[in-house]
């Protein structure tokens, strides 16, 4: 049968999903800096998104297990529009703390039903061209749900209604569908040590990507707004941002197969790095020229999770791969939950021009202890590396991360990968 006939109903109730995410993320940074919250303040807020959504890939298959993906994906989005409301109704720095953790433990739940849902329905031949379809579903609605600011002023409550409008619609096609729904296995356990041992630089690169992807999301808005923008501006800002992540992972990653991954992280460590500073040094810029550049630094920026996912994976057996994906995943979302906390103090401290002096700092660093790796062990054998893995972090953002969940074990994992030996791989 036809994948798209019996998943149709999960991916636009995803799409619509993202719309009411990837406009509540953008509006809380955006009403946060009107508000007149300190930006650490602000920084501390976005943080509990993240720490909500580890706590909800450690709880959601629980549930799962429980009561079903439905009755899951049901309860929380349910959860997850009350809090939308909440938002508008209790502006202030604590209750949106706890709003915004409430927020990440939902979104976290209905990811681990969706990739589910996916993973079952998938098979051999079709997997990649399913993921794919899903990730553009996915970032269509991001991108689109920042011109959803325009629509009214991110003052009033107008906004969070909607939010909460496109959340409760996005259980509509989910709910009414008659499709069966798997039943989630139980993930194996993976060592921490485990993983570093194998690709140390997988490790701290998924690390520091989840904080500048955390940056870019949370903080995004705010350093538009103290930047001067206007609504428009900050929609504008944050759409570049995240359509030019969309254009630049498959040329990244069919680079990646062909020639070491290390070397196309460091480049693209030192790509992002190059724009932070001449973002920071030659200013005041023409906005297309400015728009650009913040396009050019996500785009290189972004492609980091991925990379650094797929060069670990060359390492590991096909057997664990989605137990050492789901580690990688917590991984990237504690170093996530750090990210807008860092920034926004350095932005109290110093102005809006942190921003990109923070992501710069976090990217350069990353390339020179990429360039030292490459020092201490060989490439990766050509006959030994698997495809490039496009698992980019909307998540951990606006809330996804395509990357196999905690409890969510695919029924073929990764199939496409060469069969070999982890110490053959080190060498």
């Amino acid at each position: 049968m036809n994948p798209l006939r019996t998943t149709w109903p999960l991916l636009a109730g995803m799409g619509i999903l993202m719309l009411g995410a990837g406009l509540l993320s953008t509006l809380l940074g955006l009403r946060a800096t009107l508000e007149g919250f300190p930006t650490p303040i602000t920084g501390l807020v976005m943080s509990g998104y993240y720490v909500g959504y580890l706590a909800g890939t450690l709880l959601a298959p629980r549930g799962l297990r429980q009561v079903g993906h439905v009755r899951v994906f049901a309860a929380l989005a349910a959860l997850a529009s009350v809090a939308a409301l909440a938002f508008a109704s209790w502006v202030h720095p604590l209750p949106w703390a706890f709003m915004r953790l409430l927020t990440g433990v939902c979104f976290a739940g209905i990811y681990v039903v969706a990739e589910s849902w996916l993973n079952h329905r998938a098979s051999r031949a079709n997997r990649g061209r399913l993921l794919a379809l899903y990730m553009l579903v996915l970032y269509v609605g991001l991108g689109c749900a920042q011109f959803l600011l325009l629509l009214s002023s991110p003052q009033s409550e107008a906004p969070f209604m909607l939010v909460s409008a496109l959340i409760s619609l996005a259980m509509v096609p989910i709910v009414a569908s008659a499709q069966p729904t798997p039943e989630p296995a139980t993930p194996r356990h993976v060592e921490y040590r485990e993983l570093y041992q194998y690709s140390p630089l997988a490790v701290v690169a998924v690390a520091v990507s989840g904080m500048i992807s955390s940056i870019i999301f949370s903080m995004g808005p705010v350093y538009a707004r103290l930047s001067g923008a206007g609504t428009r501006g900050v929609a504008e800002f944050m759409a570049v941002s995240i359509f030019a992540a969309v254009l630049t992972q498959y040329p990244a990653g069919r680079l990646s197969d062909r020639m070491d991954r290390r070397t196309v992280i460091a480049g693209a460590c030192t790509l992002a790095t190059v724009v932070a500073v001449s973002i920071e040094v030659f200013i005041p810029h023409p906005r297309w020229l400015f728009l650009l550049q913040a396009g050019l630094f996500s785009g290189s920026a972004l492609t980091l999770y991925s990379l650094a996912v797929s060069h670990i994976n060359d390492k590991l057996e096909p057997s664990q791969m989605v137990a050492a994906s789901s580690r990688l995943l917590l991984i990237n979302g504690m170093a996530a939950a750090t990210g807008p906390t860092i920034a926004g103090t350095l932005m109290a401290f110093f102005g809006p021009r942190a921003y990109f002096g923070t992501l710069g700092t976090l990217t350069a660093a990353l390339a020179l202890y990429d360039l030292w790796r490459k020092t201490r062990r060989g490439p990766v054998p050509a006959t030994l590396k698997g495809p490039f893995i496009n698992t980019q972090q909307i998540v951990a953002n606006a809330g996804l991360d395509p990357a196999p969940l905690a409890g969510v074990e695919e029924l073929d994992p990764a199939p496409h990968y060469p069969r070999h030996t982890a110490k053959a791989a080190r060498q």
